[in-house]
């Protein structure tokens, strides 16, 4: 058989040695290699798995906030119309307040000016009595040459007042 095993060149003790080098190797390896390998990259799968959980809750948070911002920008903006729907009312009241007193102010003038307007002709009139009494006065003492009492002096006033009145 050495023959043969030339013919192959296969020597077994060195295919044994081998394959125990080879089996060595792998056991070497697998406690010195893989287990620490192993442990790196869980460690790394941790991390990743880590930065995921943390960039959801940062997306849950974010989502949150937005709506938090939305409501209160639709408080903000509802708050706002309000006062502005509340600014017009009371413009709009005191519009009507100055219109009121206004008018109540003007209708007062108005009153006043009648009021003036009758006392002036009221005195415009007494005043033309006076005046025409004292003329009437004259004329009559003129003409019937002497001085009349007070009774004859109404009399004939009242008389030509009247005849002045059917006149007009």
């Amino acid at each position: 058989m050495e023959g043969f095993e030339q013919l192959l060149g296969v020597n077994f003790f060195n295919a044994f040695f081998t394959l125990a080098n080879t089996l060595l190797l792998f056991f070497v390896f697998k406690k010195f290699l893989y287990k620490p390998l192993m442990t790196i990259i869980k460690n790394r799968q941790k991390e990743i798995d880590d930065m995921y959980t943390d960039a959801n809750a940062a997306r849950d948070n974010a989502a949150s906030m937005e709506e938090a911002y939305k409501q209160k920008l639709a408080a903000a903006t509802e708050t706002g119309e309000r006062l502005v729907k509340e600014a017009v009312v009371r413009g709009q009241n005191r519009e009507e307040a100055i219109i009121r007193q206004a008018n109540e102010q003007a209708d007062a003038i108005r009153e006043k000016a009648a009021a003036d307007i009758a006392m002036e002709k009221k005195k415009a009139i007494n005043d033309a009595k006076n005046e025409i009494s004292d003329m009437a006065l004259a004329i009559a003492e003129k003409i019937v040459g002497r001085e009349l009492n007070s009774a004859d002096q109404e009399k004939l006033v009242d008389e030509f007042i009247s005849g002045l009145g059917e006149q007009a």
